[in-house]
């Protein structure tokens, strides 16, 4: 059996996806974000814009550019997904019948925006499916945006759905949705680590998320000069709120993003010795450096590897079976 088998057997196994989620909105920074893909390898996933990304008007021509791209060759990696308009809107569905019509089977996964509560998460899931299963794919990994009352207030439902994979924080919109009672600062930093509200938002959604084994998916960090904010935010979301992945929304954004997510470089090798003396008496229970370990900590450094690969890190020779 493989470890993962054993050390999750009959609970929630963690969903395995990039740490950061980069959002390109335009033909040119989609492309751009591409190459940058490229180069460092599928360490980030991409998300194609077609809800704030279309202009006004040319809603049909961006999605058929963003199926076209997703359906391309420069998608190498298969590590690119869309964001569709919400449930409400008139193109909602043009979105869908375009996008999976040329892409499906490539499209790593849609992104849901403006949910309202767990009633649209599966009206929207019946529409999709059923343009992805006649364009031949089925169970496509959707993510929600949490950025409303509604959809806050059922997050362990939309969690639990088999069919959902990642969780997202909308701060903006949710912040909005306040009618101006949280202010504008609680937006950024250090507002949006110290306002109750938000921060009660941000633990709901990552709590629901890892009690059902989905990825948590921090809120963007609006400050795209200063790469320290964007780290700042990016450790805080890791180390605070137990945030696995987030959103970027400029290219110098993705490589903080990738760093703080990931674990340390003796946090991985302590992993690997772990994890290899474990496996090598069938998963009982072992002594390292004077301290007991069993099954509850071999899942968590299990983890800790998972982190690590999904980060881009150098992973000792020892694990290759242990992934």
């Amino acid at each position: 059996m493989h470890p993962s088998e054993v050390l999750f057997q009959g609970k929630h196994m963690p969903v395995s996806i990039p740490v950061c989620d980069h959002y390109a909105g335009s033909e040119k920074l989609m492309h751009k974000s591409i190459a940058l893909q490229q180069e460092l390898g599928p360490v980030f996933d991409i998300t194609l814009d077609c809800e704030d990304g279309a202009s006004a008007g040319n809603e049909e021509g961006h999605a058929r550019l963003v199926a076209s791209i997703i359906a391309g060759e420069s998608n190498r990696f298969q590590r690119i997904g869309a964001r569709v308009h919400d449930l409400s809107h008139p193109d909602f569905e043009q979105d869908l019948a375009i996008i999976c019509e040329g892409a499906a089977k490539r499209l790593a996964y849609l992104v849901l925006p403006k949910v309202d509560g767990i009633a649209d998460v599966t009206r929207a899931l019946g529409i999709i499916n059923r343009y992805a299963t006649q364009n031949g794919r089925d169970n496509l990994p959707i993510h929600v945006l949490i950025e409303t009352h509604g959809a806050l207030a059922d997050v362990q439902a939309i969690a639990a759905l088999p069919q959902v994979e990642c969780l997202s924080f909308g701060i903006m919109d949710f912040v909005s949705a306040h009618n101006g009672a949280i202010p504008g600062s609680a937006m950024r930093s250090p507002g949006q680590f110290t306002h109750p509200l938000v921060m009660r938002a941000k633990l709901e959604i990552a709590a629901a998320c890892h009690a059902h084994g989905k990825a948590p998916s921090h809120n963007v960090t609006t400050e795209i000069k200063d790469s320290a904010i964007v780290a700042g935010d990016a450790n805080r979301a890791a180390a605070e709120f137990a945030y696995t992945r987030m959103w970027s929304i400029h290219p110098d954004q993705i490589k903080p993003i990738l760093k703080a997510f990931a674990p340390r470089s003796s946090e991985v090798t302590e992993a690997a010795n772990i994890l290899t003396a474990a496996q090598a008496v069938q998963w009982g229970p072992i002594q390292y450096n004077g301290r007991l370990h069993d099954r509850a900590s071999y899942r968590y450094y299990w983890t800790i590897l998972q982190r690590a690969k999904a980060s881009g890190m150098p992973l000792p020779e020892s694990v290759g079976s242990l992934l």
